[in-house]
């Protein structure tokens, strides 16, 4: 038997955003669900097949907490609720969901080996145009509905379960034509599978074949927490947000949350910890330190930059494997730095290979790894990798690969596999480190969170939230804000940030987007503050305007009397349908069906028409007009009254200042508003954003459009006439 095996450390991180929305306390996205299913438990059971194999596993205290909410508080999300919904009860709106999301997965490798699922596929079409599923709905029957629900909900159940429950299996070769009883039962079985997740681990660890270590709570970049000026250091040129953002505090809150959950779920204290995309800095170091963390994980772009040398050449092969293949340690703690392209392999390449075939390599590359340099001491190879999102890209959801790759490595007396802090403990803590690079496992730096427009204005909107939430705690000390801080600390999680900019894309970026600022939204709520308009407008840039269903094509001149006086009189204005804007907050129904817009040289006007009459709408109920841009103005109407006046605000120093009356304005049949430019501030070429709030009493029960704003380009006197052209 060899006496110096090459020890190789493999950490699978789980991790999935907050996806609740703090207004419905509905999740938006099913992921954690579906991920649960299908990645977490059976990770854990093809180990338990190997005893000879150990393993880390990194949980984000984000994920447990909700796993835990479905599994002891019945948590519904979205795509859940459209799932349990009988056929016979799903609406238009519901099926056009269906048709849109339950593709979700992967196609080749989850939806093909199922050839109903393929089918169904093909008939709504790889490639649409959402507004183009309206009419495709008409095509499907209840029966291929039924089925829809049914082979989502089960490819997204490990082939492990599907192969070993009856019940599942059964599914699997009944193929087609499932009925309400059985999808019922699928769902129940799902959770039954979540169930079982957490006390899985908790067994596993209590074996001592598997570490597990969180993250801090909410996943949050805790070097940019505590200042992102420091994203300088390694991007020197890169343009920062607005305002700077260094609240220290969060990032020692984020951490110790992170362990004191961890230590509610499993009776004991952490040892390690996977800072979030593995992003660390002196400072966070130090904070980790204090909290009693032993060692945390990195990328090796992060050690070369600290040690101020290349370990690889420009090919990508590995110059100076003594370097990297041994752990460090800062401030006390170990830390332990990833082989970037072992991971990467694992992660995006050999899931087009062979089962067998990439096991093989990456054996080889291992024992290449030991051969290249002497093995006087003992040697430590960490990889490092989402444990979650590489399998459905493989064959069998990765369990040939796992399997061929563990006994092989269980016969191999050359390599063994190691906790993280079994090797620290027994055999090397690490040389001292003089200086370590502030960076992530993603280029050395963090860029993917900061730089970019998007990436930018989401740091400024924290920024506000959470400096007017500190003043207001130190002003009203006895106020239980638990709530807005907990909106603040989702908020600052890095997987906002991973969609905006341009560097990933995904079908639910929108999703992301919302839950990002309904979580800023809540902090103003909690804080009984009036919300600021531009949270309403999204981050992404491709969504901020909201187009309308026809373009302005002329001057309008209408009579603002509250009636439809004639067709024509606002036929050249633009037209936007309420309701395929977004205009209701996503409520089935809005109070206003349709906007119209328009102008002549000196004066914007506006016109609502109502779902039901004015006379109906609820006592209190007031229109708001209001502007973002050039200027902020808000014009409040009342909806009911003898005799209807607009009133003219400007917003100065946080608060808004009567300025003025209008009376061009009228509420009868329909709400008509006549808005002088120079009222709102508003030159020639200028583009006016704006949106309309509607509220009864103090609370906002609609705003239109709901995302984004209508934007309008103020006219030059020779508007009509290149209108022609």
């Amino acid at each position: 038997m060899t006496t110096n095996p090459l020890y190789i450390s493999f950490v699978w991180h789980m991790h999935q955003p907050y996806y609740k929305d703090p207004s419905t306390d509905v999740y938006r996205l099913p992921w954690v669900r579906l991920h649960g299913t299908k990645d977490y438990l059976d990770m854990l059971e093809i180990v338990k097949e190997f005893p000879a194999i150990k393993q880390n596993f990194n949980l984000v205290p984000s994920l447990l907490e909700q796993l835990s909410d479905y599994t002891e508080n019945n948590a519904k999300d979205a795509y859940l609720e459209a799932s349990r919904k009988k056929v016979s009860d799903l609406g238009s709106d519901d099926k056009v969901f269906i048709l849109e999301n339950f593709f979700l997965a992967n196609w080749e490798t989850m939806i093909k080996p199922f050839p109903r699922y393929y089918e169904l596929l093909v008939k709504r079409g790889t490639h649409f145009i959402k507004g183009d599923l309206v009419r495709r709905v008409k095509y499907f029957t209840d029966a291929e509905f039924l089925d829809l629900q049914v082979l989502f909900n089960l490819c997204w159940v490990d082939p492990f379960f599907r192969q070993n429950d009856a019940f599942l299996k059964m599914l699997v070769e009944k193929g087609r034509d499932y009925t309400e009883e059985e999808k019922n039962l699928l769902l129940q079985k799902q959770m039954e599978i979540l169930k079982r997740i957490i006390p899985a681990y908790r067994e596993m660890a209590a074996s001592g074949q598997v570490e597990l270590s969180p993250s801090p709570f909410y996943h949050p970049i805790t070097p940019l927490l505590c200042d992102t000026d420091i994203a300088r250091v390694a991007m020197p040129k890169v343009n920062l947000p607005r305002q700077r953002f260094s609240y220290p505090e969060d990032a020692v809150r984020q951490i110790e949350m992170g362990l004191a959950y961890f230590e509610k779920i499993f009776g004991y204290r952490p040892t390690g910890m996977w800072p979030s995309e593995g992003s660390v800095s002196e400072q966070v170091l130090k904070s980790m330190s204090s909290a009693g963390i032993r060692w945390v994980a990195t990328d090796e772009g992060v050690l070369a930059h600290s040690l101020r040398k290349s370990l690889r050449d420009s090919s990508g092969n590995m110059t100076d494997p003594q370097a990297l293949y041994r752990p460090y340690r800062f401030e006390d703690v170990s830390i332990v730095f990833r082989d970037h392209t072992l991971s990467d392999l694992i992660g995006f390449v050999y899931s087009q290979w062979d089962s067998k075939r990439a096991a093989e390599d990456l054996l080889a590359k291992l024992l290449h790894i030991r051969n290249s340099m002497p093995m006087d001491r003992p040697r430590l190879v960490s990889i490092i990798l989402d444990g979650e999102n590489a399998w459905e890209h493989y064959k069998n959801d990765g369990r040939d690969f796992f399997q061929y790759l563990y006994e092989g490595l269980s016969r191999e007396e050359r390599l063994k596999t190691t906790t993280v802090s079994e090797f620290i403990t027994r055999h090397d803590r690490g040389e001292r480190l003089d200086y370590l690079h502030p960076g992530s496992w993603i280029n050395a730096n963090y860029g993917i969170w900061i730089g970019h427009e998007e990436d930018n204005l989401s740091w400024d909107y924290l920024a506000d939230a959470r400096k007017r939430l500190d003043l207001f705690q130190k002003e009203h000390p006895g106020v239980n804000l638990e709530k807005a801080w907990k909106s603040i600390y989702i908020a600052e999680g890095s997987d906002w940030n991973w969609w905006y900019g341009d560097e990933h894309t995904t079908e639910t970026q929108e999703e992301f987007d919302e839950l990002f600022r309904l979580n800023l939204m809540q902090v103003y709520r909690e804080m009984g503050k009036e919300i600021p308009p531009e949270l309403f407008v999204p981050v992404l840039r491709h969504d901020r305007g909201v187009a309308p269903t026809l373009l302005i094509r002329g001057f309008i001149r209408p009579a603002i009397d509250g009636l439809v006086t004639s067709y024509y009189e606002w036929y050249q204005g633009a037209q936007l349908d309420v309701k395929k804007s977004g205009g209701s907050m996503h409520k089935s129904e809005s109070l206003i069906t349709t906007i119209y817009y328009g102008f002549n040289r000196d004066s914007l006007f506006l016109r609502l028409d109502p779902k039901i009459p004015f006379d109906q709408f609820e006592d209190g109920t007031e229109f708001s007009v209001i502007t973002t841009s050039p200027s902020q103005i808000k014009i409040t109407v009342p909806v009911k009254g003898r005799k209807i006046r607009a009133a003219l605000y400007e917003k100065t120093d946080d608060s808004w200042v009567a300025s003025k009356e209008l009376s061009d304005v009228a509420v009868l049949d329909i709400f008509e508003i006549g808005i002088p430019f120079a009222d709102l501030k508003a030159r020639e070429n200028d583009e006016i954003h704006l949106f309309i709030s509607i509220r009864a009493g103090t609370e906002e029960i609609e705003r239109c459009p709901w995302r984004g704003h209508i934007c309008i380009n103020v006219p030059t006197p020779d508007f009509e006439a290149l209108m022609w052209y």
